[in-house]
């Protein structure tokens, strides 16, 4: 075991929050430009430094206050970004977080610079942002195979065609609707609503849905596999 010294205190923390949003039609994420030097004017995702007497968690939901205006949304941490020369500035470890935000917060315009983008036409990042923001899209990934988290990102009333589209962009990939929906169906999440939507395109109106609280909860906990 090394001697202490204080030379290991030199290094400094922050967190870096990828942000997603579903306008129903899209996944987007959320970016912000860098203020100063060095590379400023480069896109960059929303980040703070972390103060020593401060709660990683805390700090992320301060980002989401500054950008977004709220700081109640679903949030999870994600690792450790901690290369030695990922910042010229100094040794900085980033704690990276993950964030979903609900469908209906999408109407608000972002605050301080902060912009929405289609979450599969990300530019190229400041720093090492582009490996954080992969890492948060993997973990979306995973997260909707195992937890109902999808619906977080939702209205809380939606079309089934809505839930098909927010899947297949979360996974990256098409998915048989026919398929898609008998697995959904049988998941028991879903509860029809008495309600229909016109959609734009189609003579016919789309049935409403919302999600079971309760069947919610517990699979939130226990989880499922939804083999797409």
């Amino acid at each position: 075991m090394r001697e202490f010294d204080k030379s290991y205190f030199d290094v400094a923390l922050s967190t870096s929050v990828v942000v997603f949003g579903f306008d129903g039609e899209r996944l987007l994420t959320l970016l912000g430009t860098k203020p100063h030097e060095p590379f400023k004017g480069v896109p960059i995702l929303p980040t703070s430094w972390i103060l020593p007497d401060e709660d990683v968690e805390d700090v992320g939901r301060l980002v989401l206050t500054q950008s977004l205006g709220e700081r109640e949304f679903y949030i999870e941490q994600l690792t450790a970004f901690a290369k030695l020369y990922r910042k010229p500035e100094g040794r900085v470890v980033n704690i990276a977080q993950y964030c979903l935000v609900q469908h209906d917060y999408l109407k608000n315009t972002p605050e301080n610079g902060f912009y929405w983008v289609p979450a599969d036409e990300v530019p190229a990042l400041v720093y090492d942002h582009d490996e954080i923001y992969a890492y948060a899209r993997e973990r979306l990934k995973r997260r909707v195979k195992r937890r109902p988290i999808g619906f977080r990102l939702l209205p809380k009333e939606f079309t089934f065609s809505q839930i098909h589209t927010l899947y297949e962009q979360a996974l990256g990939k098409s998915l048989d609707k026919r398929n898609f929906r008998k697995k959904f169906i049988k998941s028991e999440l879903l509860v029809t609503l008495d309600k229909t939507v016109k959609v734009e395109g189609s003579k016919k109106p789309a049935a409403l849905y919302c999600f079971n609280t309760k069947r919610y909860e517990k699979m939130s906990l226990k989880g499922y596999d939804f083999l797409f």
